[in-house]
Protein backbone atom coordinates (compact mmCIF):
# COMPACT_ATOMS: atom_id res chain seq x y z
CA UNK A 1 0.00 0.00 0.00
CA UNK A 2 1.38 3.40 -1.02
CA UNK A 3 1.19 5.90 1.82
CA UNK A 4 -0.36 9.25 1.03
CA UNK A 5 1.91 12.09 2.18
CA UNK A 6 0.62 15.64 2.17
CA UNK A 7 3.45 18.16 2.09
CA UNK A 8 3.51 20.71 4.91
CA UNK A 9 4.71 24.31 4.86
CA UNK A 10 5.09 26.37 8.01
CA UNK A 11 4.91 30.03 7.01
CA UNK A 12 5.96 33.24 8.71
CA UNK A 13 9.23 32.02 10.25
CA UNK A 14 11.03 34.84 12.07
CA UNK A 15 13.17 33.10 14.72
CA UNK A 16 15.95 30.48 14.57
CA UNK A 17 14.32 28.38 17.30
CA UNK A 18 11.06 28.22 15.32
CA UNK A 19 12.94 27.18 12.21
CA UNK A 20 14.77 24.42 14.09
CA UNK A 21 11.55 23.15 15.65
CA UNK A 22 9.69 23.06 12.32
CA UNK A 23 12.55 21.20 10.63
CA UNK A 24 12.92 18.70 13.49
CA UNK A 25 9.19 18.01 13.51
CA UNK A 26 9.07 17.22 9.80
CA UNK A 27 8.05 20.34 7.84
CA UNK A 28 8.78 20.12 4.12
CA UNK A 29 9.01 23.87 3.54
CA UNK A 30 9.34 27.06 5.54
CA UNK A 31 7.94 30.42 4.49
CA UNK A 32 9.58 33.82 4.92
CA UNK A 33 7.47 36.96 4.54
CA UNK A 34 8.97 39.93 2.68
CA UNK A 35 5.96 42.21 3.04
CA UNK A 36 6.96 45.09 5.35
CA UNK A 37 3.44 45.61 6.68
CA UNK A 38 3.23 42.06 7.99
CA UNK A 39 3.99 41.28 11.66
CA UNK A 40 5.98 38.32 10.30
CA UNK A 41 8.18 40.44 8.03
CA UNK A 42 11.87 39.61 7.77
CA UNK A 43 14.56 41.49 5.89
CA UNK A 44 16.67 39.78 3.22
CA UNK A 45 19.56 39.78 5.69
CA UNK A 46 17.48 38.13 8.42
CA UNK A 47 16.17 35.55 5.94
CA UNK A 48 19.71 34.73 4.82
CA UNK A 49 20.78 34.15 8.41
CA UNK A 50 17.76 31.95 9.10
CA UNK A 51 18.14 29.97 5.87
CA UNK A 52 21.76 29.21 6.69
CA UNK A 53 20.44 26.68 9.21
CA UNK A 54 18.23 24.84 6.71
CA UNK A 55 19.24 21.24 5.98
CA UNK A 56 19.06 19.72 2.48
CA UNK A 57 15.59 19.05 1.03
CA UNK A 58 13.75 21.49 3.27
CA UNK A 59 12.66 24.32 0.99
CA UNK A 60 12.79 28.04 1.70
CA UNK A 61 9.78 29.89 0.26
CA UNK A 62 9.64 33.68 -0.19
CA UNK A 63 6.29 35.46 0.15
CA UNK A 64 5.90 38.79 -1.69
CA UNK A 65 3.08 41.30 -2.03
CA UNK A 66 3.29 43.63 -5.06
CA UNK A 67 7.08 43.61 -4.95
CA UNK A 68 9.36 45.18 -7.54
CA UNK A 69 11.89 43.25 -9.57
CA UNK A 70 14.67 44.85 -7.54
CA UNK A 71 13.06 43.77 -4.26
CA UNK A 72 12.70 40.18 -5.41
CA UNK A 73 16.27 40.16 -6.71
CA UNK A 74 17.59 41.55 -3.43
CA UNK A 75 16.08 38.61 -1.56
CA UNK A 76 17.10 35.98 -4.12
CA UNK A 77 20.70 37.21 -4.07
CA UNK A 78 21.01 36.76 -0.31
CA UNK A 79 18.79 33.85 0.67
CA UNK A 80 18.73 30.36 -0.94
CA UNK A 81 15.11 30.49 -1.99
CA UNK A 82 13.57 27.51 -3.75
CA UNK A 83 10.16 28.98 -4.47
CA UNK A 84 8.27 32.29 -4.56
CA UNK A 85 4.69 32.95 -3.43
CA UNK A 86 2.82 35.97 -4.79
CA UNK A 87 0.01 37.27 -2.57
CA UNK A 88 -0.74 40.72 -3.96
CA UNK A 89 -2.41 42.10 -7.06
CA UNK A 90 0.15 40.63 -9.44
CA UNK A 91 -1.18 39.66 -12.85
CA UNK A 92 -0.12 36.45 -14.53
CA UNK A 93 2.25 38.47 -16.70
CA UNK A 94 3.75 40.25 -13.70
CA UNK A 95 4.31 36.98 -11.84
CA UNK A 96 5.98 35.57 -14.94
CA UNK A 97 8.26 38.60 -15.16
CA UNK A 98 9.31 38.49 -11.50
CA UNK A 99 9.91 34.74 -11.50
CA UNK A 100 11.94 34.91 -14.70
CA UNK A 101 14.06 37.74 -13.26
CA UNK A 102 15.37 35.41 -10.53
CA UNK A 103 14.86 32.05 -12.26
CA UNK A 104 12.63 30.63 -9.53
CA UNK A 105 9.33 28.75 -9.77
CA UNK A 106 6.34 30.46 -8.20
CA UNK A 107 3.04 29.75 -6.51
CA UNK A 108 0.12 32.16 -6.94
CA UNK A 109 -2.24 32.77 -4.04
CA UNK A 110 -5.93 32.82 -4.90
CA UNK A 111 -8.26 34.21 -2.25
CA UNK A 112 -11.45 32.20 -2.49
CA UNK A 113 -14.69 34.14 -2.15
CA UNK A 114 -18.05 32.64 -1.13
CA UNK A 115 -19.21 33.04 -4.73
CA UNK A 116 -16.05 31.62 -6.34
CA UNK A 117 -16.93 28.78 -8.72
CA UNK A 118 -14.92 25.62 -9.37
CA UNK A 119 -14.68 26.59 -13.04
CA UNK A 120 -13.18 29.95 -12.04
CA UNK A 121 -10.43 28.20 -10.11
CA UNK A 122 -9.66 25.91 -13.04
CA UNK A 123 -9.54 28.85 -15.46
CA UNK A 124 -7.31 30.83 -13.11
CA UNK A 125 -4.84 27.96 -13.00
CA UNK A 126 -4.90 27.58 -16.80
CA UNK A 127 -4.18 31.30 -17.22
CA UNK A 128 -1.13 31.22 -14.99
CA UNK A 129 0.18 27.96 -16.42
CA UNK A 130 -0.05 29.41 -19.92
CA UNK A 131 1.68 32.63 -18.84
CA UNK A 132 4.91 31.14 -17.51
CA UNK A 133 6.95 27.93 -17.41
CA UNK A 134 7.91 28.99 -13.87
CA UNK A 135 4.33 28.57 -12.60
CA UNK A 136 4.19 25.78 -10.03
CA UNK A 137 0.62 25.88 -8.75
CA UNK A 138 -2.09 27.69 -6.82
CA UNK A 139 -2.29 28.35 -3.10
CA UNK A 140 -5.92 28.65 -2.04
CA UNK A 141 -6.59 31.08 0.80
CA UNK A 142 -9.70 32.75 2.19
CA UNK A 143 -10.92 36.03 0.72
CA UNK A 144 -10.41 39.08 2.91
CA UNK A 145 -10.04 42.70 1.87
CA UNK A 146 -6.36 42.67 2.81
CA UNK A 147 -3.12 41.00 1.80
CA UNK A 148 -1.86 37.85 3.43
CA UNK A 149 -3.72 35.23 5.40
CA UNK A 150 -6.74 36.03 7.54
CA UNK A 151 -6.79 32.89 9.66
CA UNK A 152 -10.25 32.06 8.32
CA UNK A 153 -11.53 28.97 6.52
CA UNK A 154 -13.24 29.08 3.13
CA UNK A 155 -15.73 26.59 1.69
CA UNK A 156 -13.54 23.62 0.78
CA UNK A 157 -16.27 22.12 -1.41
CA UNK A 158 -15.49 24.82 -3.99
CA UNK A 159 -12.17 23.14 -4.84
CA UNK A 160 -12.66 20.92 -7.92
CA UNK A 161 -11.57 17.33 -7.41
CA UNK A 162 -9.42 17.48 -10.54
CA UNK A 163 -7.58 20.54 -9.21
CA UNK A 164 -7.15 19.47 -5.58
CA UNK A 165 -4.11 17.16 -6.07
CA UNK A 166 -2.14 20.14 -7.45
CA UNK A 167 -3.02 22.87 -4.94
CA UNK A 168 -1.66 24.14 -1.66
CA UNK A 169 -4.51 24.49 0.83
CA UNK A 170 -4.32 27.43 3.23
CA UNK A 171 -6.71 29.68 5.13
CA UNK A 172 -7.52 29.15 8.78
CA UNK A 173 -5.91 25.74 9.14
CA UNK A 174 -5.09 24.59 12.65
CA UNK A 175 -4.78 21.47 14.77
CA UNK A 176 -8.54 21.16 15.15
CA UNK A 177 -9.44 21.20 11.45
CA UNK A 178 -6.30 19.97 9.63
CA UNK A 179 -7.31 16.30 9.51
CA UNK A 180 -10.77 17.08 8.17
CA UNK A 181 -9.37 19.56 5.65
CA UNK A 182 -6.90 17.10 4.17
CA UNK A 183 -9.36 14.19 4.11
CA UNK A 184 -12.02 16.30 2.39
CA UNK A 185 -9.90 18.29 -0.08
CA UNK A 186 -6.89 15.98 -0.55
CA UNK A 187 -4.51 18.77 -1.58
CA UNK A 188 -0.89 18.28 -2.55
CA UNK A 189 0.21 20.46 0.36
CA UNK A 190 -1.04 22.54 3.27
CA UNK A 191 0.25 25.91 4.44
CA UNK A 192 -0.17 27.13 8.02
CA UNK A 193 0.99 30.23 9.89
CA UNK A 194 -1.26 31.67 12.60
CA UNK A 195 -2.65 28.20 13.39
CA UNK A 196 0.69 27.18 14.95
CA UNK A 197 1.55 30.45 16.69
CA UNK A 198 1.73 31.55 20.31
CA UNK A 199 1.43 35.11 19.01
CA UNK A 200 1.94 36.80 15.63
CA UNK A 201 5.35 35.88 14.30
CA UNK A 202 6.15 33.58 17.23
CA UNK A 203 5.61 29.88 16.58
CA UNK A 204 4.69 27.29 19.19
CA UNK A 205 6.61 24.02 18.84
CA UNK A 206 3.84 21.97 20.44
CA UNK A 207 1.26 23.37 18.02
CA UNK A 208 3.54 22.64 15.08
CA UNK A 209 3.95 19.06 16.30
CA UNK A 210 0.21 18.62 16.79
CA UNK A 211 -0.58 20.15 13.39
CA UNK A 212 1.84 17.86 11.58
CA UNK A 213 0.43 14.88 13.49
CA UNK A 214 -3.09 15.90 12.43
CA UNK A 215 -2.05 16.03 8.77
CA UNK A 216 -0.32 12.66 9.02
CA UNK A 217 -3.48 11.28 10.62
CA UNK A 218 -5.41 12.43 7.56
CA UNK A 219 -2.84 10.78 5.29
CA UNK A 220 -3.32 7.51 7.13
CA UNK A 221 -7.10 7.73 6.72
CA UNK A 222 -6.79 8.43 2.98
CA UNK A 223 -4.31 5.58 2.46
CA UNK A 224 -6.60 3.21 4.32
CA UNK A 225 -9.56 4.27 2.21
CA UNK A 226 -7.55 3.83 -0.98
CA UNK A 227 -6.42 0.39 0.13
CA UNK A 228 -9.99 -0.76 0.72
CA UNK A 229 -11.13 0.66 -2.61
CA UNK A 230 -8.48 -1.33 -4.50
CA UNK A 231 -8.48 -4.99 -3.44
CA UNK A 232 -5.32 -6.93 -4.23
CA UNK A 233 -5.24 -9.46 -7.01
CA UNK A 234 -5.63 -12.35 -4.60
CA UNK A 235 -8.92 -10.84 -3.44
CA UNK A 236 -10.30 -10.61 -6.97
CA UNK A 237 -12.87 -13.25 -7.84
CA UNK A 238 -11.45 -16.07 -9.93
CA UNK A 239 -12.32 -15.99 -13.63
CA UNK A 240 -13.48 -19.42 -14.79
CA UNK A 241 -11.78 -20.98 -17.82
CA UNK A 242 -13.81 -20.76 -20.96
Amino acid sequence: MIMQRTRIKICGITRPEDLRAAVALGADALGFVFYPKSPRYVTPEQAAELCAALPPYVSAVALFVNATVDEVRAVAQQAPLALIQFHGDETAERCAELAAAVSRPFVRAFRVRPDTSPDELLEYERTYRAASPWFSGLLLDTWVDAYGGAGKVFDWSLVPKELAPRVVLSGGLNVQNATDAVVRVRPFAVDVSSGVEAQKGIKDARRIADFIAAVRGADAIISSENHHERPSEREQPAVPDS
